[in-house]
Formats: structure tokens, sequence, C-alpha cells
């Protein structure tokens, strides 16, 4: 199969590696002035993977959009929009579209497959690929499950047949709504969680817990499946962005609290401004998101502010747990 990775980044050039020891014929392609794409071309690997000689590495849009059956997107979700309108130059009507990413738009609250249909790519040629699972741990041979979704019934299937192996256990999504709001909101709470490691790590049981349970809420006013925000997109790759030194969201947390600033990128940020502006639109109450928001786009000490928004979350009215 003839599949293309747009974006050559550490997840991008992970999933040109893993694709290709399925036995696909894969492009790897990434912007000629990206630091990823003149590592990879200049030494053939970068921190995670080592591209074989099977990947074609290129900086030729056309050509790796032109040549692929399956396209598979791995950006920066706020950039998708712009990069897309790059995309659909060429003819793409007959090209399948995975998206390996993780994000909400700010300012809209729209959907990435949302951000596809209106670029003009056809519903039922969209699928999302996400789920738990880090490169550090797959490149050493560790196994994990994921996920894949789509409107289009077939299209999901086939995918799962077409990708799975004994490093990546695949399952159906049958929530699109559900499955990328809760992959993009695992995010958030990976921020959370980063803050709680400096300030007060015991509650991130309870992060765990409250904070899938806001997701619920909203994917449910959203016209979702609630029960979505217990699945793999969200509860299932909690261990994996709210524990694992690798998670640059939980990173990002860590490093806010103790007030210092983390360089590379943190999706978790722009999605609490959009997840804010969801719970907004559907009046959707969201105290987790709201807090990192807070701390995110706030002014002054960032310690300070992190354990001030902790205490207002402890002085917050009582509830019923499973209140809607």
């Amino acid at each position: 199969m003839k599949i293309s990775v747009l974006g050559c980044g550490r997840w991008g050039s992970f999933i040109a590696w893993y694709l290709s020891r399925r036995g696909n014929e894969v492009f790897s392609w990434g912007p000629e002035t990206s630091e990823s794409y003149k590592t990879l071309k200049e030494t053939g690997r970068n921190d995670y993977v080592a591209l074989d000689g099977k990947i074609t590495l290129t900086c030729d849009l056309r050509e790796a959009v032109e040549r692929a059956e399956i396209i598979v997107i791995s950006i920066s979700s706020q950039g998708l929009r712009g990069f897309m309108q790059q995309v659909m130059q060429f003819d793409v009507s007959q090209k399948i579209f995975v998206l390996c990413m993780k994000g909400i738009e700010s300012g809209t609250g729209k959907r990435l497959s949302e951000i596809m249909t209106e670029s003009g790519v056809a519903q039922d040629k969209i699928a999302v690929w996400v789920g738990p699972g880090h490169i550090q741990s797959f490149v050493q041979g560790v196994p994990n499950c994921m996920v894949i979704d789509s409107a289009n019934e077939t299209l999901k299937r086939d995918l799962v047949h077409s990708f799975k192996s004994d490093l990546i256990r695949f399952y159906y999504g049958n929530d699109l709504i559900g499955t990328e709001i809760g992959a993009a909101a695992k995010n958030v709470m990976g921020i959370a969680a980063g803050i709680l490691d400096v300030i007060c790590v015991p509650l991130k049981g309870p992060l765990m817990s409250r904070g899938a349970r806001e997701v619920a809420r909203l994917i449910k006013a959203m016209g979702g499946n609630e029960l979505s925000a217990y699945g793999l997109a969200h509860l299932g790759d909690y261990e994996t962005t709210l524990f694992s030194p690798y998670s640059h969201n939980r990173m990002y947390g860590e490093m806010l609290a103790k007030g210092q600033r983390f360089e590379k990128l943190a999706e978790g940020v722009a999605t609490s401004e959009a997840m804010r502006f969801l719970g907004q639109k559907y009046n959707v109450e969201l105290p987790i998101t709201e807090a990192v928001y807070r701390v995110c786009f706030g002014s002054g000490d960032d310690t300070k502010r992190c354990r001030a928004e902790i205490e207002k979350l402890f002085s917050r009215s009582t509830k019923a747990e499973m209140y809607e």
C-alpha cells in the first residue's frame, strides 16, 4: 500500500517507521525549512527512530500527496486548517486521510475531522488514529492499544486490519465526537497532572476521576456518547499523559508550576482554550479545564497562580459525584 505521512516530527517519524515495518511503501514528508526534516535528511534518524531504506524522505508536498493512496497527517493541530489549504491544491478526491493528531481548533472549537470536511475532504474518506503510547516505548518493543474511528464503518475496519500488529492492538472506535474530544482533552489533563506533580501529587487520582467525568459531560452535550470519555482515547491515555516522563503536556504543567518555561509543543495549552469555548457554547461546567486555561493564559507569578487554582477547585460548592 502506498502511504504518505505528512509531518516528520517525533510522532510523524514514528508512524512512517511503523507503517514501513508493516510492509507499506512509505513517503515521509516535512517542510524543507523545519529542523525535523533537516535532521532526518542529514542523518537519516532523529532521537526516536532511524528511517530505513524503504522510507522515502521528501520535502515535495505534491509528490507526497499525489503518489499516496492513504495520507496520514501528523502536525500541530492548530496548523491543520492552513496546512489543508496547501494540500487541497492537488487532486485528493480519491485519497484516504488519517489524522494522527490530538487537538481542537482554538477560537472555533472545531474538531479536526470537521476542519477536514470544511476544507473539502469527503467525510467518508476521513479517519482518526488516537490512543495511548509513547514512541520511546514502542521502539523498544513495548506494545499498547489504540483506536481508529471514522464515520465510514468500512474504512474504519479496513484501516484497523491493515495497521494492526503485535506492537499495536487496534480497536474500532464507535463515536467520532467522543473519540476526538476525548483524545484532545487528555492533553489538558496532562498539564493539570504536571502541576500536581509539583504542588500536590496525591491529587492525581482524583484528577483522573473528575477529569474524565467533566470530559464525559462535554461529549454528551455535543451529541456524542459520554462513555467514550472512559475509553482508550481519553481515560485509556491517562497513564501515558499524566504519569509518563515523556509527556510534553505533563512536563509543560510541571515546569509552569516551577515558574519555568517549556519550549516544545504542548497541545493542551491551545486545547484548554478551545474546550473552554465549547463549555461555554454547550453550557457545560468544566472546572478543571477552566483552571488549566487560567494558569496557561494568566499573568503574574506562575507558581502562585497554580496554587490558587487548586484552592479554587477545593472551594467549589458540594455536588453529587456524577452530577450532570
